[in-house]
């Protein structure tokens, strides 16, 4: 395979895994309303976007290592990686798992939105293009497709983590006092 195919192969992985954050992220907030109205559950689960999208990211992660394993020599890796910038800024998205990031779900969403810009621009350089190849609009829908289940999926996650952990809690609590 050439090197203009991987690095397009791992262009759409990369947008598969962050591409739809923005979207869940737009969504959210419009379902849990103004900050000072939201109820407990609206304000988890806003709360609950920045882990989410960590957990996306650490998904990524572990892509990323299956397809280097077993050699993770910095060469081969070096090889191997067609988009060096494009992987630092996925494999940086962990720091959502940070208190001090998952703070504000806003910066998760400005972090996914280099990703999302991706994705616009192979829609623009296609419909103006004079030959465009619905291949890969139609590739980049389904990768947009699936990052949106995907993020929703961790989000959900996550919150239902929660939720269970918190409900064990005042189990462990009632049954002890």
């Amino acid at each position: 395979m050439g090197a203009e195919m991987i690095s397009y192969l791992q262009q759409l992985e990369l947008l598969a895994f962050f591409s739809g954050f923005p979207l869940i992220y737009l969504v959210v907030l419009s379902l849990a309303g103004r900050k000072h109205g939201r109820t407990a559950w609206k304000q988890r689960l806003v709360s609950s976007l920045p882990i989410g999208y960590g957990l996306t990211g650490l998904l990524y992660w572990g892509l990323l290592l299956k397809s280097l394993y077993p050699n993770f020599s910095f060469d081969y890796i070096k090889s191997e990686i067609q988009n060096p910038f494009l992987t630092l800024w996925g494999l940086g998205v962990v720091v959502f798992l940070l208190p001090l990031f998952a703070r504000k779900p806003v910066f998760g969403f400005l972090h996914s939105l280099v990703f999302f810009a991706l994705l616009v621009k192979d829609f623009y350089v296609q419909l103006t293009s004079a030959n465009p190849d619905n291949n890969i609009l139609r590739n980049d829908m389904k990768v947009y497709s699936d990052s949106i289940l995907l993020n929703a999926g961790t989000l959900i996650a996550v919150t239902l983590i929660y939720y269970c952990i918190r409900s064990l809690r005042k189990i462990k609590s009632s049954s002890s006092g």
